[in-house]
């Protein structure tokens, strides 16, 4: 007998690796280890910082997989959790495991690249939610 994966789940595994490569093609890496570390750090930054209702709305948006990445080990019962730029950088180089003057760039492409992948207005309804200077940080231009 052979060991085959169902169709849905199939598909699920296509659709996050959609996601990946946008996220490594954004960030210009070809490492997906990478992209998806800092893809979960992104998430996580972004989740933590809002109401759950909004973090779910957002959510709702993810495909699947992606899904469960966003939501591993969130306590609702805490959120949102205030902080600021400094902080924000602070985690994110802590999780991704990369260098803080790395962080504006990343979190811009990774930003772009999400955008392209939701339904329009979505990510900017989670986005609103932050207070400006890490909204201005998510959504620098990026060359």
């Amino acid at each position: 007998m052979s060991a085959t994966r169902p169709p849905d789940f199939e598909h699920a595994i296509h659709t996050a690796n959609i996601w990946l490569k946008a996220v490594s093609d954004s960030l210009g890496t070809d490492d997906r280890h990478l992209a998806h570390r800092i893809l979960r750090t992104w998430f996580h930054t972004l989740r933590d910082r809002l109401t759950v209702d909004v973090a779910a709305h957002f959510a709702a948006q993810l495909p699947e997989l992606l899904r469960g990445v966003y939501y591993d080990g969130w306590d609702p019962s805490v959120v949102p959790i205030k902080y600021d730029r400094e902080a924000y950088v602070n985690r994110f180089v802590h999780e991704a495991k990369v260098n803080a003057e790395d962080v504006p760039r990343i979190a811009s492409s990774v930003t772009s690249a999400v955008r392209k992948q939701v339904s329009p207005g979505h990510l900017e309804a989670a986005v609103d939610q932050l207070p400006h200077d890490i909204r201005a940080l998510l959504l620098q231009t990026t060359t």
